[in-house]
């Protein structure tokens, strides 16, 4: 078998109430709540999932919303942002909406010959907005396209040599281009095929800034395993190259295996199936409050904890 990462399966990070996430990334973002479950660590949290339309891999953001959490802060050994992908064309349509919408972003400007802007949730986390022609291929219909997915991760690291060659020699990632930023270089690194969430920049930075999880801060970052068959044999590989990596976990809509990169970001390597749809309908997903087979039994105390959402209308739906 030969593995090869195809690309990312989804990002999580902590934010604090869940109603103010939930208002920004279905209202502003135009993102669909595809599964509204709980931390399975702790079931008095939610655990929020956000994709396109069928909630496929590699357009999946999830978040742990906090009501207490204090802010976090990026800094080195930590994923600092993460960029949606837009059609080509596609740009202006957002730029347009979201000065409408009197929601704040930054840019145009130019990433190794993208067209990008950057805004902030309402956490402070920081989200890119990248005009891109890999991904989906879906064209702009001067609408503001919603379904794209992911575009890349950035992860901000101090010495970025061990985590570029796992992207390289175990993950099957190209290097493919460099540029000055901040003080420092931004790498990147794409999968192969260079589809929907191909992209990790490696940023490094002469900002001063000592990283602290919290609301507004990306927890972990995902990547793709096909099956169960090459789930184990990442777990294999990694282990043999010295990675401290977790048994398989079930989390309900994927298997997940936890390990930390040289960096110190934690990653998760997730399968694509079983996939959002084994327990409610595509049509209906994020509707009903989803629990583990586990915490079932606590249904009637965990809706009693969580606080309630309300979930909003995405602009143009």
């Amino acid at each position: 078998m030969s593995l090869k990462i195809p690309g990312l399966h989804h990002v999580t990070a902590i934010s604090g109430p869940p109603q103010a996430n939930v208002d920004f990334y279905i209202a502003t973002l135009l993102q669909r709540l595809v599964k509204k479950t709980v931390n399975f660590d702790d079931p008095g949290t939610y655990h929020l999932y956000y994709g396109n339309q069928q909630a496929e891999p590699g357009t999946i953001l999830t978040f742990f919303p906090f009501d207490d959490a204090g802010p976090g802060r990026a800094g080195p050994g930590m994923a600092s942002a993460f960029a949606y992908a837009v059609p080509q064309g596609g740009l202006n349509t957002w730029m347009m909406a979201l000065a409408e919408a009197d929601v704040p972003f930054d840019g145009p400007t130019e990433r190794f010959s993208e067209q990008m802007i950057t805004l902030t949730d309402p956490d402070g986390l920081r989200v890119e907005l990248i005009e891109t022609t890999r991904g989906t291929g879906l064209a702009a219909n001067g609408d503001t396209p919603v379904d794209d997915g992911l575009h890349s991760v950035t992860l901000w690291l101090k010495q970025p040599d061990r985590t570029a060659r796992l992207l390289t020699d175990l993950f099957g990632y190209s290097s493919t281009d460099e540029t000055s930023e901040g003080g420092g270089t931004r790498h990147r690194f794409l999968a192969e095929g260079q589809g929907r969430g191909s992209a990790i920049d490696l940023l490094t930075s002469d900002a001063p800034s000592i990283g602290r999880q919290g609301a507004g801060t990306i927890h972990h970052v995902a990547f793709r395993a096909r099956d169960d068959e090459e789930h184990k044999a990442w777990q294999e590989v990694l282990r043999s190259q010295g990675f401290d990596v977790t048994p398989q976990i079930d989390r309900q809509y994927f298997d997940a295996i936890y390990f930390r990169e040289p960096g110190g970001v934690l990653f998760e390597i997730a399968t694509d199936p079983p996939g959002f749809g084994i327990d409610e309908p595509i049509e209906a997903l994020g509707q009903e409050l989803k629990l583990p087979e586990q915490h079932e039994p606590l249904r009637e105390r965990i809706e009693r904890v969580l606080p309630p959402i309300t979930l909003p209308k995405g602009r143009g739906r």
